[in-house]
């Protein structure tokens, strides 16, 4: 075997020495996350639009250049005000950014969203300020209150995404049901402390294989966070507490077979070294972040959806950012083609937990 790597210009090949730095001012080079080329060059035109012949304000990667604070943008027909603001300082991501994301993959977005009550994550000042939860309509035509008990947000189009965002939503969090009753069960594996990635890949295996026995297909995606979510879709005729009951029952039996994995009870000092596979999400009023909802953290991570055959290749739950999301939205159109077909009944699932079904 040869090898090129002394050829003057091959790659990996030693140029020499540069002196043109002390030697103590030279530091290993970390990589930025960018913002994805699509919006870059979006945001950019922009940029020109507004001012012509002034190039686009500090973001990471491919758009940082300098030019005046603008004072609104224009996306989907809605004002953004102070687009230029920085939402993540830490990686120069900005309003403007977090509405071009939104609107490239709002019709994603609203197949989560529509027909379903939603809450928002607010931060007002970015992730550096406060943050909060917001339930109930806004100062806006285009955000109403959605139907169910309790009321909450209601999104239904591409201009009411991005109106939330225009009011500093981050995160959008849906309900398990359409109407009065949920169509879907969530199992957010949430890890303790000290819980290692290995064991979070190897929870959701376990977790998988629990439905799978119990007769029922479940689709998975990342929470954007630390967790996972499994995520079974069902027949709309049950009510909240039957489905709260399977759920408490799947998570008990997950924690008795597993102990050294699983654990049945809320909060942090129960779960250090273990995972709670968190069935409270199953519960009225309770909301789970939709897929391909932004997450307010570092590098603004994107709760995505994944095959199951994805899950040993995946590093972590914020893999995909709304730097990259767009990298990953084929396949995850692909691993979650089934969903929407997939309207599963619970009887056989009861009766292998040994409960008798609800009439």
């Amino acid at each position: 075997m040869t090898t090129d790597a002394r050829r003057p210009g091959a790659p990996g090949a030693l140029q020499g020495l540069r002196n043109a730095k002390p030697p103590r001012t030279i530091v290993r080079e970390s990589p930025k996350p960018h913002i994805d080329d699509e919006i870059a060059d979006k945001r950019e035109n922009m940029a020109t639009n507004d001012e012509p012949g002034k190039a686009a304000n500090g973001n990471a990667g491919s758009i940082a250049r300098r030019r005046p604070p603008r004072r609104a943008a224009t996306v989907s027909g809605v004002r953004i005000t102070h687009p230029d603001r920085l939402i993540d300082p830490a990686n120069g991501i900005t309003k403007l950014d977090l509405a071009l994301y939104y609107e490239s993959i709002a019709e994603l977005l609203l197949t989560q969203l529509r027909d379903r009550p939603v809450a928002l994550v607010r931060a007002p000042d970015g992730l550096n300020g406060e943050r909060f939860f917001q339930k109930h309509p806004l100062a806006s035509p285009a955000l109403r209150e959605s139907t169910g008990d309790p009321p909450m947000l209601a999104i239904g189009s591409v201009r009411a995404i991005i109106e939330a965002v225009q009011m500093n939503a981050i995160e959008f969090h849906t309900s398990n049901a359409r109407g009065e009753r949920p169509d879907r069960i969530v199992f957010d594996l949430d890890p303790g402390e000290g819980v290692a990635w290995p064991m979070m890949l190897e929870a959701a295996r376990s977790t998988q294989a629990l439905l799978t026995d119990l007769s029922l297909t479940a689709f998975l995606k990342t929470s954007g966070s630390r967790g996972l979510h499994v995520v079974v879709p069902i027949a709309a005729k049950y009510d909240w507490d039957t489905v709260k009951a399977f759920s408490q029952a799947a998570v008990n039996h997950l924690a008795q077979t597993l102990p050294q994995c699983f654990v049945a009870k809320s909060g942090p000092r129960n779960r250090v070294g273990r995972i709670f596979a968190d069935y409270l999400r199953n519960g009225r009023g309770a909301t789970t972040v939709a897929a391909f909802s932004a997450r307010a953290r570092a590098g603004l991570p994107v709760s995505m959806p994944l095959g199951w055959d994805e899950l040993d290749e995946l590093p972590n739950s914020a893999h995909w950012s709304i730097a990259d999301a767009h990298r990953h939205l084929d396949a995850a159109r692909q691993a979650w083609a089934g969903y929407r077909r997939s309207r599963q009944g619970l009887t056989r699932a009861f009766r292998a937990l040994g409960f008798e079904p609800p009439a």
